[in-house]
This record gives structure tokens, C-alpha cells and sequence, in this order.
């Protein structure tokens, strides 16, 4: 990776830390958590590893949890538990709570720990397990889910999770791009988008503020 010249490095930093830690406060809720998370998070700031999201994008799905009011979330993908911090952390504040999934049993521990740490692990029910099989088994309903797993598999993933997402409800997933030519967008998110943008259940589009290509579909409320 190029180094930045000094000049756009400070003013990378400075909209990184704007966009990290200020995120939207809401009066009355617990400011000694909030201080807990931003804590982790800034310690944290240069050492996710194992495919973790982006802050930046880590912020996009706390504003999406918390300007929605959700409350039943879903994680396809912990990694080691960057983006569920963020999904938690608001659903801290809804009155809600995330359910993750992990298959690598190594990932999955770290994030235990990294949630522990957060403050966050009584918003969280993180489970070890293959999610191909595990969708099927959840219950529901959810109101929000992100997908952040084998690109292949997300249309897999959606049609499974689409009966159990509640009108209003947003289907978010990460790494996702549109086909152009014979691209079909990284790992084949592309198929998926398409999918997505087709369904008539759905209003879909790609933030395009987003660094690492997040895919919003809400469903729409019934008629």
C-alpha cells in the first residue's frame, strides 16, 4: 500500500475520526457504554484482520440499525466482530439484539473476546456453526440482516431469509457490486444484486459512499 503524502493522510485521518466517533447519541441511554465502545474501537482502530468491514462501512450499518429502530438483527459472517460491534452498539440503544454466525471456530473466539471487551456481549447471541445450514433453522422474524460471508452463496442466503424479514425490514450485505460486461462483481455479488434489484419486494440500491460496496435492500411494507 502507497504511503499518503502527510497533507492527505491528517485529512484522512480527521474524517475518519469524525466519521468513527461521532456518531448519533441519543439522550438518557447508557454514556458509559458509548464511552466503552468508542474506547475499543479507537484501540482497535489498526488491528482488525481476518476480513473484517471497514469503520467507515462499520458506521453505515449503525445509522441504518438506529435510524430504523430495528431490534432482531442478523449477521451472516462475525469475522472476529468489527461490523457486529457496530450493529450491536446500536441495537444497544433500540432495545434490541444481534444474532451472529461464525464457522471458523478460531474467528469466532476472538470475537467473544472482542465483544466482552466492547461491552457489548449482552447484545449479542454470537453462534459457531455453518450459516448454509443455520438460516434454515432461525426462526425469526428479523427486521434487519447483514450478509458478509462466501460471495457465492448470498442469493442462497437472501431467498432463505426473505420469508422470515418483516415489512420495512432491510436485507444490507457487504462486497457487493454490479455485473458490468463479463463481470459478475466480486465473488459473483453481482448475480446477487441483480436478484435483489429484480425483486419486487424490495427497493435495492449500493451506498455509494460506501468503501467496501454495501448493497441496502428494503422491503417494502404491505399493502
Amino acid at each position: 500500500m502507497k504511503k499518503k503524502t502527510p497533507i492527505i493522510g491528517f485529512f484522512f485521518l480527521a474524517v475518519f475520526f469524525v466519521r468513527e466517533f461521532s456518531l448519533p447519541q441519543t439522550t438518557g441511554r447508557d454514556r458509559s457504554l458509548d464511552e466503552r465502545v468508542r474506547s475499543f474501537l479507537e484501540k482497535m482502530e489498526y488491528r482488525w484482520q481476518d476480513m473484517n468491514v471497514p469503520a467507515s462501512d462499520g458506521a453505515f450499518l449503525y445509522d441504518i440499525v438506529l435510524k430504523n429502530n430495528y431490534k432482531n438483527a442478523l449477521e451472516i459472517g462475525t469475522s472476529t466482530g468489527r461490523s457486529g460491534i457496530y450493529i450491536a452498539w446500536a441495537l444497544s440503544k433500540t432495545g434490541g439484539k444481534l444474532t451472529t454466525i461464525e464457522i471458523d471456530r478460531e474467528r469466532h473466539e476472538q470475537a467473544l473476546e472482542n465483544f466482552r471487551e466492547a461491552g457489548l456481549s449482552g447484545y449479542i447471541d454470537a453462534r459457531l456453526g455453518d450459516a448454509h445450514k443455520l438460516v434454515h433453522e432461525l426462526v425469526g422474524p428479523f427486521d434487519f440482516v447483514f450478509i458478509d460471508a462466501d460471495k457465492h452463496w448470498y442469493r442462497n442466503y437472501a431467498e432463505a431469509l426473505i420469508p422470515k424479514l418483516v415489512p420495512g425490514g432491510c436485507i444490507a450485505a457487504h462486497n457487493v457490486y454490479e455485473r458490468r460486461g463479463g463481470w459478475g462483481g466480486y465473488g459473483g455479488t453481482g448475480d446477487f444484486y441483480e436478484y435483489m434489484k429484480s425483486h419486487p419486494q424490495f427497493e435495492t440500491q449500493i451506498l455509494a459512499e460506501s468503501r467496501g460496496g454495501i448493497s441496502v435492500s428494503y422491503k417494502k411494507e404491505s399493502p
